[in-house]
Order: C-alpha cells, then structure tokens, then sequence
C-alpha cells in the first residue's frame, strides 16, 4: 500500500509537566531540518530510490526498540523497569537516586564486555 507522507514541521506548545516534553521537544528540533537534499545525494551516490531510503530510514527507527530490547534481553529491560517504577511509586529524590545508581551499575555491568577485550563469560581468557 502506497502512502503519501507529507513532511513537515512540528512547532506545537506543552506544559512542563508533559511526560513526553522530551520526545516533544527533539521532534520540534529536528523536524525544523530539511532531510531531503541528504537523501537525494545518498541516493545518488549509492544508486537507491529516495523513498526506498526514506523507508529505510523510517523502519530502522522504528524497528531500533525491538533490537535494543532482542539485545539486552527481557529479563534485564523488566529489571530497569522494576527500578523506575518502584522509584516512582515512592516518589522521593531519594528513591529515584537510587534507582539511578542500580541502573548505572546494570548500564556498567552490561558493558563490560564491551569496555574489557580480554574478558570472556565464565572469566577466563586467552592467555
């Protein structure tokens, strides 16, 4: 099914309290951005239609939560939303300090194989 999508620009007002301000926010930023003359010349370059580019580009996007989630896992994404929520309902700086603290030390945990290229799972190594 072919879909007309007409690009524009989003100038729209929220309140400061709005949970999506952020989202809000970089949409008014980047969609102040004309993304045409870039996929033109990518098109060009690499001899792909600017639609299918576009396409590319908008199910990637949209596709990069299911990846993320296939990439750490169910377990681990229930366990940082455990934190946040758990932090939430008791509403307190401190509560939502220390969830902070056991994200980053999930976000640490989770790097280190990234970070340590000798590491290997059990701990042993090549050496």
């Amino acid at each position: 099914m072919a879909y007309r999508l007409e690009l524009e620009q989003y100038t729209g007002t929220w309140p400061d309290d709005d949970p999506d301000a952020g989202f809000r926010s970089m949409v008014a930023e980047f969609s102040g951005i004309d993304p045409i003359p870039t996929l033109e010349r990518l098109g060009r370059n690499k001899q792909i239609p600017v639609g299918a580019l576009a396409r590319f580009i908008l199910a990637r996007y949209a596709a990069s939560g299911s990846e993320a989630l296939m990439e750490i896992g169910p377990r681990v994404a229930r366990q940082m939303d455990e934190l946040v929520q758990k932090a939430e309902a008791e509403g307190t700086d401190a509560a939502r300090l220390e969830a902070y603290q056991s994200l980053a030390a999930i976000v640490s945990w989770l790097n280190i194989p990234l970070n340590d290229p000798n590491w290997r799972p059990g701990g042993g190594s090549d050496a």
